[in-house]
């Protein structure tokens, strides 16, 4: 497996207390349906599915709940991919590109529902984004891509500079305009849906690390740091960007990025509808608010190197970020409170890998979620839930391994 110190730095969902979910020790070896490898936001959203459909489930991490890297994600939860639509039609067919986007917008409509069915208190608000004229798309180009976007159903309406700067007191040659996306408490997310999984029985072990995977024909055993053996029917490796060596796979890389999040604002310093704001940049920015009037801002994203080069470049990304942050917004105050590093996987695609792992049909990994980690999480966890029912989702071949 290969471990990363996933986040430095202090983030600002750890800037509160949250819900304790009860793990303990594991003591002795057990049999179960499915084991989930990971107690992060993907393993949350897995284990709930799984036992709303009647799986028995067990759960290992090696740190505990919420502790790796959703504890260092902004959660813009967007249908936006980081591909934009015209891009991702030419690099995989304007059907499957199409379908992609289409199952993203899908995939946040059907978060949303889940999480007011649940009732998970995780601040979770409808937003609008503003997706801003950049180096990559900016003018005719980014006129077209709102074209195409709402001539494939989606959510896409593109401002004039005049009609940003009216609507949203922004500076821009232009932006695309969408709704339907949320901003949400990642950390609030977890506890609750681990909660309820917990309640359908699901089991919880941490600290718990799996040391070694031996696939059967009928089972899949994992042996464990603790030196007990967990026998499964299914094993889901939702470990984040700390892939074990049985989902290893050349389409996957690792990306550092950074994020602050500045002093409260009151809401008269904060710009209209509070809608998530992305560029169509690279390296682009990305901010959004919350509920206590900060703003979360992060980008400056590189390829990873090792933790420490990734941790020694705080300082100077984060003055990057602040300078950036206050030229967008000068009427905002982009001091500094929380500063962070983390570390997330990305592919070529801008899509997630998600599905059984080839040649071992019992072992599912989910991967290379990008910057749509939790909208992408949703459509992991409902692939492998019709996986288990013995049908494949209509849209499994989008993300294959």
């Amino acid at each position: 497996m290969r471990k990363l110190d996933l986040r430095t730095g202090r983030t600002v969902w750890s800037s509160y207390r949250s819900q304790r979910i009860s793990e303990e020790p594991l003591t002795r070896d057990f049999r179960t349906d499915v084991l989930v490898i990971g107690m992060g936001i993907s393993g949350a959203m897995t284990a709930d599915l799984l036992t709303e459909a009647g799986h028995g489930v067990i759960m290992i991490d090696r740190r505990g709940p919420s502790l790796g890297s959703t504890r260092a994600t902004t959660a813009l939860v967007q249908f936006e991919i980081d591909v934009p639509l015209a891009k991702l039609r030419r690099t995989i067919g304007t059907d499957r590109a199409t379908r992609a986007w289409q199952r993203a917008r899908l995939a946040v409509a059907n978060l949303r529902g889940r999480i007011e069915e649940l009732q998970i208190p995780c601040r979770m608000k409808d937003r609008p984004t503003l997706y801003l004229a950049g180096n990559v798309l900016s003018g005719s180009s980014l006129r077209q891509e709102a074209e195409i976007r709402a001539a494939a159903g989606l959510s896409a309406r593109y401002l004039t500079a005049s009609e940003l700067k009216a609507g949203f007191d922004l500076q821009r040659e232009g932006a695309i305009l969408s709704d339907g996306n949320l901003a949400l408490d990642p950390v609030k997310l977890t506890s609750g849906l681990l909660s309820h999984a917990r309640a359908r029985g699901a089991q919880l072990f941490a600290p718990e690390e799996a040391v070694e995977i031996r696939y059967r024909r009928e089972f899949v055993e994992v042996m464990t740091r603790s030196g007990h053996r967990i026998e499964a029917r299914y094993v889901v490796l939702a470990t984040g960007y700390e892939l074990l060596d049985v989902a290893r796979n050349d389409r996957h890389e690792i990306i550092s990025t950074w994020a602050i999040a500045t002093r409260r604002h009151p809401k008269s310093k904060l710009w209209p509808g509070e809608g998530l704001i992305w560029e169509a940049s690279d390296p682009y920015l990305y901010l959004r608010t919350r509920h206590d009037g900060r703003i979360i801002c992060g980008g400056e994203d590189e390829e990873f190197k090792d933790e420490a080069t990734r941790d020694a470049l705080i300082p100077e990304k984060t003055e990057r970020i602040v300078e950036k942050l206050g030229k967008l917004l000068p009427a905002i105050d982009p001091t500094p409170e929380f500063a962070w590093a983390g570390s997330f996987g990305t592919t070529r695609t801008g899509l997630p890998l998600i599905g059984p792992v080839p040649r071992k049909p019992r072992i599912f990994a989910l991967m290379g979620y990008g910057g749509n980690g939790i909208t992408f999480s949703r459509i992991g966890a409902e692939l492998i839930r019709s996986a288990l029912a013995g049908h494949e989702d209509i849209d499994a071949d989008l993300f294959r391994l």
